[in-house]
């Protein structure tokens, strides 16, 4: 698969302070050598005087006609990839090409390239070398994201005369987020669908033996016990084998996507970070990892983005269905806004609410306290990565231990209040603490029954 993008920006020719310069020395050298009668001033300023006329001369021809008719500057980007790309922790690389052409053939060509989350490079090149630039950019993130961007301006001869900082040309790629197999998911406490792989406690079809009952109005006759019937011997009584209903389950997935959080503690202030997984990262995963596990057990999956206000998904079944929620994870990106919810979103009755958040702050603990109380199960799934702390001075360690404090303190009040916690990143213990989550319902239900 590969992507293109070009502009085409026509950019006024503009005199570099180098021409008055040259001209001020140069005169400055013929007249003091004239003055003082001496050969030495002259021969400093009379070569920068023919430097300069040279120059003016030299300048680009379309000026000669037009001043402000200018260049015009191509700069054509192209991202080549085999096949889907999905972020691997850094696996994937993508092919990154650069074209910057101009079509008065000036004497170089400067070219800010921006490849990925790294700083900017600048540079000054050729015509024939800017004409094909090649690199590779690593994926170390998923989700929306700018590979490449490139922004071009012509220099003509000497660099008298440059040419305006022509439009940017960015190329943007959604990368899919990487998934883990689930084996175990975790349900509601209330199983209300009236189809799904689930066993409820509802007498109903399709699912485990429950009880021998006798034949009332509206039993099917295929579900007669005649064994059963046999051994009770009496006249005109018929017993039926009764089973339980199987049922879906409605799980809302709550991305909290108002901060994005590198697992490098220095780069959570820098413009350009170093390459890291990001919390963002783990949620993407995680929600993703989640919406394939419920949607091929049949359950209704939503999404919704506590970063935003419009991308709220429904709970629903089906292929489609499950498409729009990972390409709706797909998208989801931190604004650096800071967006606060009035009021906790509804959910659907007996629905499994599942919190992928940093708790760095109270939004997301109201909200899951919220839920609880209301009758939801909440599960909250912690997709802050493990903190390099390296490269911090005592001041930054002494803000991260309070911060660390105060994030601790919120998750021993989701626990004090019901709600489940999974740590995502720790991939060894994930596992078990999924398996844990999905047998809870059936221990209580079991409970409930004796």
């Amino acid at each position: 698969m590969t992507l293109r993008t070009s502009t085409t920006t026509r950019t006024a020719w503009m005199l570099s302070p180098a021409l008055a310069a040259a001209v001020v020395v140069g005169a400055i050298g013929v007249v003091a050598g004239f003055v003082m009668s001496r050969l030495e001033p002259a021969l400093v300023g009379a070569p920068l005087l023919l430097a300069a006329a040279l120059a003016w001369d030299r300048r680009p021809g379309r000026v000669r006609e037009d001043p402000a008719a200018g260049d015009a500057v191509t700069v054509a980007a192209e991202v080549a990839a085999d096949g889907a790309v999905h972020s691997d922790r850094g696996v994937d690389a993508l092919t990154v090409e650069v074209r910057a052409t101009a079509a008065q053939h000036p004497d170089a060509l400067q070219v800010r390239l921006t490849l990925g989350t790294a700083a900017p490079v600048d540079a000054v090149l050729t015509p024939r070398a800017a004409a094909k630039l090649g690199s590779e950019v690593p994926v170390v993130h998923s989700g929306r994201q700018r590979v490449a961007s490139v922004e071009v301006r012509a220099v003509g001869a000497d660099a008298v005369w440059a040419g305006e900082p022509g439009e940017e040309a960015a190329v943007e790629r959604v990368v899919r987020p990487g998934t883990v197999p689930i084996r175990s998911i975790p349900l509601p406490s209330r199983l209300l669908g009236l189809t799904g792989q689930h066993i409820s406690t509802r007498p109903g079809e399709g699912g485990e033996f429950r009880d021998i009952d006798e034949f009332h109005p509206g039993d099917r006759l295929r579900r007669i016990d005649w064994r059963a019937t046999a051994r009770a011997g009496r006249a005109g009584e018929l017993y039926v084998r009764r089973t339980t209903a199987t049922s879906d389950a409605a799980v809302h997935l709550v991305v909290d996507a108002r901060d994005d959080l590198s697992a490098v503690v220095a780069d959570w202030s820098r413009a350009y970070p170093r390459p890291a997984v990001s919390s963002l990262d783990l949620a993407r995963e995680a929600a993703s990892s989640l919406a394939v596990a419920y949607a091929a057990a049949g359950d209704r999956v939503g999404f919704d983005d506590l970063g935003q206000s419009r991308r709220v998904l429904p709970p629903r079944a089906g292929a489609r269905h499950r498409e729009r929620v990972l390409r709706a994870i797909e998208l989801t990106a931190a604004d650096n806004r800071a967006y606060h919810r009035v009021r906790a979103p509804r959910l659907s009755p007996g629905s499994l609410a599942v919190m992928l958040s940093t708790f760095l702050d109270d939004q997301a603990l109201t909200l899951a306290l919220t839920w609880r109380a209301a009758g939801h199960r909440v599960i909250a799934v912690d997709v802050l990565p493990a903190r390099d702390a390296r490269d911090l001075s005592t001041r930054d360690l002494l803000a991260l231990r309070t911060i660390e404090l105060e994030r601790r303190l919120r998750l021993d009040q989701l626990q004090a209040g019901g709600v489940e916690l999974l740590a995502w990143e720790d991939a060894a213990a994930r596992q078990g603490a999924l398996r844990a989550l999905a047998s809870a319902p059936a221990r209580a239900s079991a409970r409930a029954r004796r």
